[in-house]
């Protein structure tokens, strides 16, 4: 799929939801139609795409492309006074059970409850009250003996009311903090950052003394795990990825990111461009280049993402339960497999049980989310008005960078020295200065050099990220 169909298929989901929420009858509708009117002189309305540049200077794989961001204080002012309306369901709670108990062969976890089949298929069913599994169902409440445990000293903290949190994770020493960038003071003054670790990657953090008493790391405030309940840690952080709503019950607006990323603009812009400028309470980038949830999993088995007779019954499930290959026919729906290392979402009911559900089928299926991503959004909009942003991949790589896992940083080999001597002065110059002069030592030379090459390398880095 192109890029031009994609952001065609963008504008005519816009237009189709624009034009069903017109032939609503009361105050909604007209509350959607003062938005929209309102979005007519937003100072990024006119924003356009640049052209391609020539192909000789195109570079080769993903890139970032142009977003068109409100200033910090424009953006803070235009956030939702109330929160956005949950389509049908209201009222969402959590299955308990001390004692879940394995009824059917097929995955699940103590952590998750196991619930049935039958269960699974009843949280489809989306009525107004609901009870569903959703991690956690031991326990008094989330992190206190439920497995995936926190420190007393971080429960009460966990429980504040904040209008926006940044949360990430490192599970199993995975990956090094990255410190975000370009945060305003606004956000830092009323914006936590998150960072939830395991004890493995605590203690490999304390003997490099990168952790001390005040678990504060930059801008991150760390969260130890104790008792995590997977031994895959690439399972385990996706507990605090998709439910975020559990671990913080009073909170209005989050953006997740993967340990691997570094932030690089302020978290006001994004929910302004990703959320409140659309209209949308939850927003995912879509795949790059895959859109097609068979295609996903035949490229997660080339690469050894996980083992493929997993894979393939997680697949073959889907498709006894009506999946097809993406194609255009389920337009305005633009992809079926997300980009997933950024989640941002508003916590409402309804994105609060997409997340839930979305979890249950990582805790019963293979950790792949990108796999069970577009059934669960797909069996949800089925049944109420609701919809997921996904904005193009190019747009996410513009807000975050992407660093090497650790142990690739580990093993790399270290950059070859670049050793530039000074350019030769000419012959009437070198006369002159010679008269009565010493001829300075090659050394200093050398270290001059050295002071302006280190200073240039930083800048073109830097140039390098957009």
């Amino acid at each position: 799929m192109s890029m031009a169909h994609y952001i065609n298929a963008t504008r005519n989901e816009a237009s189709r939801i624009l034009g069903r929420r017109n032939r609503q009858k009361g105050g909604d509708g007209n509350r959607f139609q003062a938005s929209v009117s309102k979005g007519a002189n937003h100072p990024c309305a006119n924003f356009t795409f640049p052209p391609p540049p020539p192909p000789h200077l195109r570079r080769i794989g993903p890139r970032p492309c142009p977003v068109c961001y409100l200033p910090v204080d424009q953006a803070i002012a235009s956030m939702p006074s109330s929160p956005s309306e949950s389509p049908v369901l209201h009222n969402l709670t959590y299955v308990h059970d001390e004692n879940p108990i394995k009824t059917e062969p097929h995955g699940g976890s103590d952590f998750g409850g196991y619930p049935s089949l039958k269960q699974r298929n009843d949280s489809f069913d989306i009525k107004e009250s609901m009870v569903v599994h959703c991690g956690f169902v031991k326990g008094s409440k989330p992190g206190h003996q439920t497995g995936f445990d926190f420190d007393e000293s971080d429960l009460a903290g966990l429980q504040q009311f904040h209008e926006i949190i940044v949360a990430s994770a490192i599970f199993g020493n995975y990956d090094l903090i990255q410190q975000p960038r370009n945060i305003s003071e606004e956000a830092k003054r009323n914006v936590p950052f998150y960072m939830f670790i395991d004890e493995e990657t605590e203690a490999y953090m304390k003997n490099r003394s990168m952790l001390d008493s005040s678990k504060r790391v930059g801008l991150w405030r760390i969260i130890v795990i104790h008792n995590v309940p997977y031994s895959d840690a690439r399972r385990n952080g996706k507990v605090p990825k998709l439910l975020l709503h559990r671990i913080f019950p009073n909170i209005r607006y989050s953006i997740w990111i993967d340990g691997k990323l570094q932030l690089v603009v302020d978290p006001y812009q994004i929910l302004e461009r990703f959320l409140w400028r659309q209209n949308a309470n939850f927003a995912i980038s879509r795949h790059y280049r895959r859109f097609d949830v068979f295609v996903e999993a035949e490229a997660n088995k080339a690469a050894g993402k996980y083992d493929n007779s997993s894979i393939d019954a997680q697949v073959d499930f889907y498709r006894t339960e009506g999946l097809t290959p993406y194609s255009e026919a389920k337009l305005p729906i633009i992809s079926d497999v997300p980009e997933g290392c950024v989640l941002i979402k508003e916590h409402i009911p309804i994105t609060n049980l997409f997340t839930c559900l979305w979890f249950n089928e990582v805790d019963r299926f293979t950790s792949r989310d990108q796999l069970s991503f577009g059934m669960v959004r797909d069996k949800i909009m089925a049944k109420v008005d609701w919809h997921i942003n996904m904005f193009l991949d190019c747009e996410r790589r513009n807000f975050v960078i992407q660093a090497y896992h650790r142990d690739l940083l580990e093993h790399m080999p270290p950059p070859v020295a670049v050793i530039r001597h000074p350019p030769a002065l000419p012959n009437i110059i070198t006369r002159e200065r010679n008269q009565g002069k010493k001829i300075p030592r090659h050394g200093k030379d050398r270290r001059s050099g050295s002071r302006h090459l280190h200073k240039a390398s930083a800048g073109n880095r830097e140039s390098n990220f957009f």
